[in-house]
């Protein structure tokens, strides 16, 4: 039990990352009914963005200062490829069947994980992202390192952000009314399709932010980095609610703990040694997942955002 608090705050840092991805997935969909699959590569290009602004710094810049930059540089990036991807590859397909733009994300996500690859120096393996130096600091008996910081403070006030923004904005409740009905908001003079790239726009700011926390914890970003974290985000939302952006950060929360749990317990159980450890982390997470879709298919939380407003 004495490592059941830096359990949690493993679970709670993962988690973050998993929820301010998983925005992007359950944002789109809650609008266009679109599982944006390159999703998780607009995350990976916002962190290719943030080391490129950090590698631009003259030396003896230091990394506190280089933050707030870095951030804008990963949005820009994120930002610049999720509208572009919406105008020129969803857009099109909009009528098109359900399965074109499925189709369609997939091929994006291959696309610009090659380009990274091709284009970017030293791509062709993980590259070295900027950390934090110093000792871990203790809160309430878990020790964070200091790169880990960032994501705690980033996501709830990424969270607190986004519900001011849908709740109390003109755009927001436009948002809110194209989920609801999109063809009763064109009546009421909302445009759709600028509400559409906003909701891009805004997943792909928060992924571009989840990625600057993913270089900061594990000190490298790789042009692989978004499958994985786009395949748990896509997970999160899910869980969560699909649909729901308050959801998509409880999912997030959850399948971390969750993971993080189940990597340090798991094999401490008698006769369940073989499946403990980091290995088996994605296998718990998918099980959990399981389980939440066969006692409650809607989700955690369910209903979407809009329908609530």
């Amino acid at each position: 039990m004495h490592e059941l608090p830096q359990q949690l705050a493993n679970g709670l840092i993962l988690g973050a990352m998993y929820g301010l991805i998983a925005i992007g997935y359950t944002m789109v969909y809650g609008i266009v009914q679109l599982i944006n699959f390159a999703h998780g590569e607009i995350f990976m290009v916002g962190g290719f963005g943030a080391l490129t602004v950090w590698m631009v710094l003259p030396d003896g810049f230091g990394l506190g200062a280089a933050i707030p930059l870095m951030i804008i540089g990963g949005v820009l990036v994120s930002v610049a490829v999720g509208t572009a991807a919406e105008r020129f590859a969803y857009r099109p397909l909009r009528t098109a069947p359900r399965l074109a733009p499925l189709i369609t994300a997939i091929g994006l996500s291959i696309v610009l994980q090659q380009a990274v690859w091709k284009w970017f120096p030293d791509a062709k393996k993980d590259v070295p992202f900027p950390r934090f130096q110093g000792d871990p600091v203790e809160i309430l008996g878990a020790n964070i390192q200091r790169g880990d910081i960032f994501v705690l403070i980033a996501a709830p006030l990424c969270m607190v952000a986004l519900g001011l923004f849908v709740n109390k904005t003109r755009s927001g409740r436009g948002m809110q009314a194209t989920a609801q009905d999109p063809d009763t908001a064109k009546l009421m003079g909302i445009n759709t399709d600028r509400i559409i790239v906003m909701a891009f726009a805004i997943g792909a700011a928060f992924a571009a932010v989840a990625a600057v926390a993913y270089g900061l914890k594990n000190g490298q970003v790789g042009f692989r980095m978004g499958f994985l974290m786009g395949l748990k985000a896509f997970t999160a939302a899910v869980l969560g609610g699909i649909g729901n952006i308050y959801g998509a950060m409880l999912g997030g929360l959850v399948l971390g703990v969750a993971e993080s749990l189940a990597t340090g317990y798991i094999g401490e159980i008698p006769g369940m040694d073989l499946f403990g450890g980091g290995a088996w982390k994605d296998v718990w997470a998918f099980s959990l997942l399981i389980l939440v879709l066969l006692f409650r298919p809607q989700g955690l939380l369910g209903e979407r955002v809009a329908d609530r407003a």
